[in-house]
Protein backbone atom coordinates (compact mmCIF):
# COMPACT_ATOMS: atom_id res chain seq x y z
CA UNK A 1 0.00 0.00 0.00
CA UNK A 2 1.56 3.87 -1.21
CA UNK A 3 1.11 6.18 1.22
CA UNK A 4 -1.63 8.54 0.03
CA UNK A 5 0.40 11.71 0.11
CA UNK A 6 3.28 9.87 -1.82
CA UNK A 7 0.64 8.30 -4.68
CA UNK A 8 -0.20 11.85 -4.60
CA UNK A 9 3.15 13.10 -6.14
CA UNK A 10 3.64 9.95 -7.92
CA UNK A 11 0.65 10.86 -9.82
CA UNK A 12 1.17 14.34 -9.76
CA UNK A 13 4.46 13.71 -11.92
CA UNK A 14 3.14 11.43 -13.84
CA UNK A 15 0.56 14.13 -15.17
CA UNK A 16 3.48 16.61 -15.90
CA UNK A 17 3.97 13.86 -18.74
CA UNK A 18 8.07 14.59 -18.20
CA UNK A 19 10.58 12.07 -20.78
CA UNK A 20 12.91 9.95 -18.90
CA UNK A 21 16.06 11.24 -17.43
CA UNK A 22 17.48 8.71 -20.42
CA UNK A 23 16.09 11.50 -23.28
CA UNK A 24 17.02 14.65 -21.30
CA UNK A 25 20.22 15.60 -21.36
CA UNK A 26 22.66 15.77 -18.29
CA UNK A 27 22.11 19.46 -17.76
CA UNK A 28 18.14 18.88 -18.09
CA UNK A 29 17.97 16.41 -15.70
CA UNK A 30 20.17 18.28 -12.90
CA UNK A 31 18.35 21.49 -13.08
CA UNK A 32 14.69 19.23 -12.71
CA UNK A 33 16.07 17.72 -9.58
CA UNK A 34 16.98 20.79 -8.52
CA UNK A 35 13.17 22.20 -9.24
CA UNK A 36 11.76 18.80 -7.68
CA UNK A 37 13.90 19.51 -4.97
CA UNK A 38 12.34 23.54 -3.79
CA UNK A 39 8.90 21.97 -4.46
CA UNK A 40 8.90 19.24 -2.14
CA UNK A 41 11.86 19.64 0.44
CA UNK A 42 10.68 21.26 3.65
CA UNK A 43 12.36 24.75 4.86
CA UNK A 44 15.32 24.90 5.75
CA UNK A 45 16.34 25.17 9.73
CA UNK A 46 18.36 27.45 11.11
CA UNK A 47 22.28 26.50 11.60
CA UNK A 48 24.19 28.67 13.15
CA UNK A 49 27.46 27.58 11.32
CA UNK A 50 27.57 26.88 7.53
CA UNK A 51 30.99 27.50 6.53
CA UNK A 52 32.41 26.55 2.69
CA UNK A 53 35.31 24.21 2.51
CA UNK A 54 37.88 23.27 -0.60
CA UNK A 55 39.02 19.62 0.10
CA UNK A 56 42.26 18.66 -1.36
CA UNK A 57 42.16 15.08 -3.39
CA UNK A 58 43.92 12.76 -5.53
CA UNK A 59 41.70 14.13 -8.43
CA UNK A 60 41.61 18.00 -7.94
CA UNK A 61 40.12 20.14 -5.12
CA UNK A 62 36.42 19.68 -4.62
CA UNK A 63 33.99 21.55 -2.85
CA UNK A 64 32.49 20.80 0.88
CA UNK A 65 30.02 22.66 3.10
CA UNK A 66 30.47 22.50 6.89
CA UNK A 67 27.13 22.67 9.42
CA UNK A 68 27.40 23.05 13.20
CA UNK A 69 24.37 23.65 14.88
CA UNK A 70 24.71 25.57 18.50
CA UNK A 71 23.46 22.43 19.58
CA UNK A 72 26.26 20.46 18.80
CA UNK A 73 28.63 22.35 20.91
CA UNK A 74 29.21 20.22 24.07
CA UNK A 75 30.99 20.15 27.06
CA UNK A 76 33.42 18.38 25.85
CA UNK A 77 34.22 21.06 22.96
CA UNK A 78 34.44 19.57 20.14
CA UNK A 79 31.58 17.66 18.16
CA UNK A 80 31.45 14.52 16.36
CA UNK A 81 31.20 14.86 12.48
CA UNK A 82 28.88 13.07 9.71
CA UNK A 83 30.39 13.36 6.91
CA UNK A 84 27.61 12.91 3.85
CA UNK A 85 27.83 11.94 0.23
CA UNK A 86 24.46 13.16 -1.45
CA UNK A 87 22.56 10.99 -3.97
CA UNK A 88 21.19 11.59 -7.68
CA UNK A 89 22.88 8.60 -9.76
CA UNK A 90 26.88 10.03 -8.98
CA UNK A 91 25.38 12.44 -12.02
CA UNK A 92 22.87 14.92 -10.41
CA UNK A 93 22.66 16.28 -7.37
CA UNK A 94 24.56 18.80 -5.49
CA UNK A 95 25.81 20.78 -2.18
CA UNK A 96 22.39 23.06 -2.60
CA UNK A 97 19.80 19.83 -3.31
CA UNK A 98 20.43 18.10 0.00
CA UNK A 99 21.04 21.36 2.23
CA UNK A 100 17.80 21.00 3.75
CA UNK A 101 18.73 17.28 5.08
CA UNK A 102 22.10 18.28 6.06
CA UNK A 103 20.71 20.98 8.45
CA UNK A 104 17.95 18.72 9.79
CA UNK A 105 20.50 16.08 10.82
CA UNK A 106 23.10 18.44 11.97
CA UNK A 107 20.11 20.08 14.17
CA UNK A 108 18.13 17.11 14.94
CA UNK A 109 21.18 15.03 15.97
CA UNK A 110 22.91 17.37 17.30
CA UNK A 111 26.00 17.60 15.60
CA UNK A 112 28.39 18.53 12.71
CA UNK A 113 27.35 17.61 8.94
CA UNK A 114 30.21 17.94 6.42
CA UNK A 115 28.04 17.39 2.99
CA UNK A 116 30.84 16.66 0.11
CA UNK A 117 30.45 18.09 -3.64
CA UNK A 118 32.30 14.86 -5.05
CA UNK A 119 32.82 15.00 -9.27
CA UNK A 120 29.52 13.69 -11.13
CA UNK A 121 29.62 11.58 -14.25
CA UNK A 122 29.33 11.77 -17.54
CA UNK A 123 32.08 14.32 -16.91
CA UNK A 124 34.08 12.35 -14.07
CA UNK A 125 32.59 8.68 -14.45
CA UNK A 126 33.74 5.94 -11.84
CA UNK A 127 36.17 5.71 -9.88
CA UNK A 128 35.85 9.59 -9.35
CA UNK A 129 33.43 9.27 -6.81
CA UNK A 130 34.34 6.96 -4.93
CA UNK A 131 37.95 8.25 -4.86
CA UNK A 132 36.72 11.29 -4.02
CA UNK A 133 34.55 10.21 -1.08
CA UNK A 134 37.48 8.31 0.47
CA UNK A 135 39.73 10.94 0.22
CA UNK A 136 37.33 13.42 1.79
CA UNK A 137 36.64 11.46 4.84
CA UNK A 138 40.39 11.24 5.55
CA UNK A 139 40.79 15.09 4.26
CA UNK A 140 38.10 15.67 7.66
CA UNK A 141 39.92 13.49 9.52
CA UNK A 142 42.92 14.79 9.52
CA UNK A 143 41.79 18.18 9.59
CA UNK A 144 38.96 17.74 12.59
CA UNK A 145 41.31 19.53 15.39
CA UNK A 146 41.38 22.54 13.42
CA UNK A 147 37.70 22.78 12.63
CA UNK A 148 36.82 22.15 15.76
CA UNK A 149 35.75 18.81 15.62
CA UNK A 150 36.33 15.06 17.12
CA UNK A 151 38.52 12.81 15.17
CA UNK A 152 37.57 10.31 16.97
CA UNK A 153 33.80 10.48 16.24
CA UNK A 154 33.16 10.49 12.60
CA UNK A 155 30.43 9.12 10.58
CA UNK A 156 30.03 8.63 6.77
CA UNK A 157 26.33 8.89 5.20
CA UNK A 158 24.89 9.35 2.09
CA UNK A 159 21.44 8.37 0.00
CA UNK A 160 20.89 6.31 -2.47
CA UNK A 161 24.63 6.98 -5.13
CA UNK A 162 25.73 8.66 -1.84
CA UNK A 163 25.06 5.50 0.60
CA UNK A 164 26.77 3.80 -2.65
CA UNK A 165 29.82 5.91 -1.62
CA UNK A 166 29.50 5.85 2.19
CA UNK A 167 29.17 1.76 2.23
CA UNK A 168 32.65 2.02 -0.21
CA UNK A 169 34.14 4.25 2.19
CA UNK A 170 33.48 2.31 5.43
CA UNK A 171 34.51 -1.20 3.26
CA UNK A 172 38.15 0.88 2.41
CA UNK A 173 38.70 2.28 5.87
CA UNK A 174 38.65 -1.18 7.45
CA UNK A 175 40.67 -2.42 4.82
CA UNK A 176 43.19 0.40 5.19
CA UNK A 177 43.09 0.45 8.83
CA UNK A 178 43.88 4.10 9.52
CA UNK A 179 40.60 5.86 9.85
CA UNK A 180 38.52 4.70 12.19
CA UNK A 181 34.93 5.38 11.56
CA UNK A 182 32.17 5.17 13.98
CA UNK A 183 29.21 4.76 12.16
CA UNK A 184 27.79 4.35 8.50
CA UNK A 185 24.02 6.03 7.60
CA UNK A 186 23.26 4.21 4.33
CA UNK A 187 19.46 5.28 2.95
CA UNK A 188 18.16 3.05 0.46
CA UNK A 189 22.18 2.57 -0.74
CA UNK A 190 23.04 1.33 -4.38
CA UNK A 191 25.23 -1.49 -4.02
CA UNK A 192 25.06 -3.81 -6.42
CA UNK A 193 24.75 -3.15 -10.22
CA UNK A 194 22.23 -5.59 -11.60
CA UNK A 195 18.41 -5.67 -11.94
CA UNK A 196 17.30 -9.12 -10.67
CA UNK A 197 16.01 -8.23 -7.10
CA UNK A 198 12.67 -9.45 -6.89
CA UNK A 199 12.31 -5.78 -5.68
CA UNK A 200 13.62 -4.38 -9.09
CA UNK A 201 11.41 -6.34 -10.80
CA UNK A 202 8.02 -5.53 -8.72
CA UNK A 203 8.95 -1.84 -8.16
CA UNK A 204 10.91 -0.79 -11.37
CA UNK A 205 8.04 0.83 -13.41
CA UNK A 206 5.37 3.48 -11.95
CA UNK A 207 7.50 5.07 -9.33
CA UNK A 208 9.81 7.69 -8.82
CA UNK A 209 12.85 6.03 -9.18
CA UNK A 210 12.60 3.10 -12.23
CA UNK A 211 15.04 0.14 -13.62
CA UNK A 212 15.42 2.67 -17.15
CA UNK A 213 16.92 5.36 -14.57
CA UNK A 214 18.74 3.26 -12.90
CA UNK A 215 20.14 1.98 -15.82
CA UNK A 216 21.10 5.25 -17.56
CA UNK A 217 22.44 6.49 -14.44
CA UNK A 218 24.83 3.21 -14.46
CA UNK A 219 25.59 3.74 -18.21
CA UNK A 220 26.51 7.79 -17.27
CA UNK A 221 29.15 6.70 -14.07
CA UNK A 222 30.25 3.07 -15.52
CA UNK A 223 32.06 2.82 -18.47
CA UNK A 224 33.61 -0.83 -18.60
CA UNK A 225 31.43 -4.03 -17.41
CA UNK A 226 34.13 -5.27 -15.62
CA UNK A 227 33.86 -2.36 -13.53
CA UNK A 228 30.30 -3.78 -12.11
CA UNK A 229 31.94 -6.34 -9.97
CA UNK A 230 34.63 -4.05 -8.16
CA UNK A 231 33.69 -3.89 -4.35
CA UNK A 232 33.96 -0.08 -4.44
CA UNK A 233 31.29 -0.38 -7.39
CA UNK A 234 28.96 -2.29 -5.96
CA UNK A 235 29.70 -2.78 -1.68
CA UNK A 236 27.82 -5.79 -1.56
CA UNK A 237 30.28 -8.61 -3.65
CA UNK A 238 32.60 -7.64 -0.91
CA UNK A 239 34.11 -11.08 0.86
CA UNK A 240 34.28 -9.62 4.29
CA UNK A 241 31.37 -7.65 6.73
CA UNK A 242 33.03 -8.07 10.06
CA UNK A 243 34.78 -5.63 11.66
CA UNK A 244 32.81 -2.88 9.67
CA UNK A 245 31.34 0.83 11.73
CA UNK A 246 27.76 0.03 12.95
CA UNK A 247 25.10 1.06 10.48
CA UNK A 248 21.24 2.10 10.38
CA UNK A 249 20.08 1.10 6.41
CA UNK A 250 17.28 2.45 5.50
CA UNK A 251 14.91 1.62 2.74
CA UNK A 252 11.90 2.42 0.61
CA UNK A 253 9.36 -0.47 -0.05
CA UNK A 254 8.55 1.07 -3.46
CA UNK A 255 11.74 0.98 -4.52
CA UNK A 256 13.65 -1.14 -6.87
CA UNK A 257 16.76 -0.92 -4.83
CA UNK A 258 15.10 -1.85 -1.58
CA UNK A 259 15.97 -5.59 -1.66
CA UNK A 260 19.76 -4.51 -1.95
CA UNK A 261 19.88 -2.52 1.08
CA UNK A 262 18.14 -5.58 2.78
CA UNK A 263 20.81 -7.60 1.51
CA UNK A 264 23.74 -5.20 2.95
CA UNK A 265 22.02 -5.25 6.48
CA UNK A 266 21.52 -8.64 6.30
CA UNK A 267 25.35 -9.43 5.42
CA UNK A 268 26.94 -6.92 8.31
CA UNK A 269 24.75 -8.71 10.62
CA UNK A 270 26.17 -12.18 9.83
CA UNK A 271 29.60 -10.93 10.04
CA UNK A 272 28.73 -9.87 13.14
CA UNK A 273 28.58 -6.07 12.46
CA UNK A 274 26.20 -3.85 14.28
CA UNK A 275 23.35 -3.03 11.70
CA UNK A 276 19.99 -1.50 12.16
CA UNK A 277 17.31 -1.97 9.29
CA UNK A 278 14.17 -0.01 8.42
CA UNK A 279 12.00 -0.25 5.95
CA UNK A 280 9.25 2.34 5.36
CA UNK A 281 7.07 -0.01 3.52
CA UNK A 282 4.47 2.47 1.89
CA UNK A 283 7.44 5.13 0.60
CA UNK A 284 9.62 5.37 -2.70
CA UNK A 285 13.23 6.26 -3.65
CA UNK A 286 13.92 9.71 -2.85
CA UNK A 287 11.10 10.18 -0.16
CA UNK A 288 13.67 11.17 2.50
CA UNK A 289 14.13 14.89 1.19
CA UNK A 290 10.39 15.39 0.62
CA UNK A 291 9.12 16.26 3.88
CA UNK A 292 6.87 19.54 2.56
CA UNK A 293 4.96 16.71 0.92
CA UNK A 294 5.41 12.91 2.75
CA UNK A 295 5.28 13.60 6.24
CA UNK A 296 6.76 10.34 7.01
CA UNK A 297 9.89 11.61 5.36
CA UNK A 298 10.15 14.02 8.46
CA UNK A 299 9.75 11.29 10.98
CA UNK A 300 12.56 9.02 8.58
CA UNK A 301 14.72 12.02 9.29
CA UNK A 302 14.23 11.74 13.16
CA UNK A 303 15.02 8.21 12.75
CA UNK A 304 18.20 8.98 11.18
CA UNK A 305 18.77 11.62 13.28
CA UNK A 306 18.35 9.29 16.42
CA UNK A 307 20.88 6.65 15.54
CA UNK A 308 23.50 9.26 14.90
CA UNK A 309 22.93 11.20 18.16
CA UNK A 310 23.05 7.46 19.81
CA UNK A 311 26.05 6.19 17.61
CA UNK A 312 28.10 9.52 18.52
CA UNK A 313 27.12 10.20 21.91
CA UNK A 314 30.59 10.57 23.88
CA UNK A 315 29.41 8.36 26.19
CA UNK A 316 29.16 5.67 24.15
CA UNK A 317 32.58 6.30 22.85
CA UNK A 318 33.94 6.07 26.49
CA UNK A 319 32.91 2.77 26.79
Amino acid sequence: MLHPQTRQLVDTLRARNLPPPSRMSVAQNRALYLERAALTQPDPPHVERVEALSIDTRGEPIGARLYVPKCAIRADGKPPVLVYFHGGGWVIGDLDSHDTLCRQLAVAAGIAVIAIDYRLAPEHPYPAAIEDAIDATYWVYRHARALGLDASRIAVGGDSAGGNLAAGVALYARDAGDLPLAFQLLIYPVTEMGEDSASYQAHGEGYLLTADTMRYFHDQYISDPAQDQEVLAAPLLAKDFSNLPPALVLTAGYDPLRDQGLAFAQRLSEAGSLANYVEFERQTHGFILMGKVIDEANFAVAVCATALALALSARQHQR
